[in-house]
C-alpha cells in the first residue's frame, strides 16, 4: 500500500500549485484526500435520525476484525488516518466524526455530556452495522470508549484509551489556564490553532501552510458548538460517576499516555488502570496528548500486541501469512 509521507506531501502540494490556480480550500482538500488514500481510506456519510455522520472506512473491505476510532474534543476522523494507515491491510477500520465534529451535523441542543455521547455513537454503529469490533478513543474519544466498554461489553472486543478525559485527580497547565478563562483548545482568532497544535503535541506532525491555515477557519467557525460540547464533557471529571461506570468494564483494555502531555496529565493514567479491571498501562517518553497522531507507527503496533490474543481467526490466519 502506498504511504503518504511530509516529501510526498510536498511534491503533491507543489504540483498542484504549479499546474492550477487552486484556493487554499482545493489544496486542502487535495492533501486530506492523498491522505486517506494512502492510508487505504475513503470518506463516506451515513444518515441517522436527524443527524448526517461523517466517517472514513476502508476502500477495500478485508476479512480481518473491525476497528472503530474515536477522536477527542474538537478534533476529527482524521485525527486517526496516518495510525489507521498501519491497519487498514488486515482490519477494517471505522474512524467516526461524532455529532458536534468533523464534516457531521452539529446541532448545539443535542446534548454533549459522556453518557449521551455513547449514546449517539451506539446510534451510528448500529446504522453502520457494526459489531462485535475493537475500539480505540483518544481524549474525550478516550472517556467515550471507556463508557462504551461499560455500557456495552457485548460488543467490545478490545479498547485502547489514548491519554482519556474523564478523570482530572491530577491538574496540570490547562486546568490552570481554563480557570483563568484562557481555553487553548478552542481557537477564536487567528494564530489561535497553531497555539493549540503546540500546546496539545510534543512530536508536531509536518503541516503545510496551506493546510494549517484552513484547519484554523475551520476551527474557528467551530467555536460555538465547541463552547457547549466542552461545558458538557467538563463535567466528567467533576464527579464520581465516571469512575464507577468504569470499575464495571470487563472487556480488556490497554491505556496508553503520553508522558508530556499538558492538556491531562499522564499521572491520571495509573487511577483508570486501578478504577478498570484488569487494565494495562504503557506510559510513552516524549510525546504529549496525541500518541497516534505523534507516533503512529508504534501507537499501531501497542493495538496490535496487546489484541492480537482477542483476535478472530481470520484476521490471526491474516497475520500469520505477512
Amino acid at each position: 500500500m502506498l504511504k503518504s509521507s511530509p516529501l510526498t506531501l510536498v511534491l503533491l502540494l507543489t504540483s498542484v500549485l504549479l499546474t492550477s490556480a487552486c484556493s487554499r480550500h482545493s489544496i486542502y482538500e487535495t492533501a486530506i484526500d492523498w491522505e486517506r488514500s494512502g492510508a487505504g481510506l475513503e470518506a463516506s456519510t451515513i444518515n441517522v435520525g436527524e443527524l448526517d455522520i461523517a466517517y472514513l472506512h476502508n476502500r477495500e473491505a478485508n476479512n480481518g476484525d473491525t476497528v472503530v476510532l474515536v477522536h477527542g474534543f474538537a478534533a476529527n476522523k482524521d485525527n486517526w488516518t496516518r495510525m489507521a494507515g498501519e491497519l487498514t491491510d488486515e482490519f477494517n477500520v471505522y474512524a467516526i466524526d461524532l455529532p458536534g465534529h468533523g464534516d457531521s451535523s452539529k446541532p448545539m441542543d443535542l446534548g454533549y455530556r459522556l453518557e449521551q455521547q455513547v449514546s449517539h455513537l451506539a446510534r451510528i454503529l448500529k446504522a453502520l452495522k457494526i459489531e462485535p469490533m475493537h475500539m480505540m478513543g483518544n481524549s474525550m474519544g478516550g472517556a467515550i470508549t471507556a463508557l462504551y466498554a461499560a455500557t456495552y461489553p457485548e460488543q467490545i472486543k478490545t479498547a485502547v484509551l489514548f491519554n482519556p478525559a474523564g478523570i482530572l485527580e491530577y491538574h496540570n497547565e490547562l486546568t490552570e489556564l481554563v480557570l483563568a478563562g484562557d481555553n487553548p483548545l478552542i481557537p477564536t482568532q487567528p494564530g489561535d490553532f497553531e497555539r493549540l497544535v503546540d500546546f496539545a503535541m510534543e512530536e508536531k506532525p509536518f503541516i503545510p501552510w496551506p493546510i494549517l491555515g484552513v484547519m484554523e477557519e475551520k476551527a474557528i467557525a467551530n467555536q460555538d458548538i465547541n463552547k457547549v460540547i466542552f461545558a458538557d464533557i467538563r463535567e466528567a471529571g467533576l464527579n464520581s460517576d465516571f469512575r464507577d461506570a468504569i470499575k464495571h468494564i470487563e472487556d480488556p483494555v490497554l491505556i496508553v499516555w503520553g508522558k508530556e502531555d499538558r492538556v491531562l496529565d499522564y499521572r491520571n493514567g495509573a487511577l483508570f488502570k486501578k478504577d478498570i479491571p484488569g487494565a494495562r498501562l504503557t506510559i510513552l517518553e516524549g510525546i504529549g496528548h496525541a500518541p497516534m497522531i505523534e507516533t503512529p507507527e508504534e501507537s499501531a503496533q501497542l493495538f496490535l500486541d496487546f489484541s492480537r490474543p482477542y483476535r478472530s481467526e481470520n484476521d490471526k490466519d491474516q497475520m500469520a501469512t505477512r
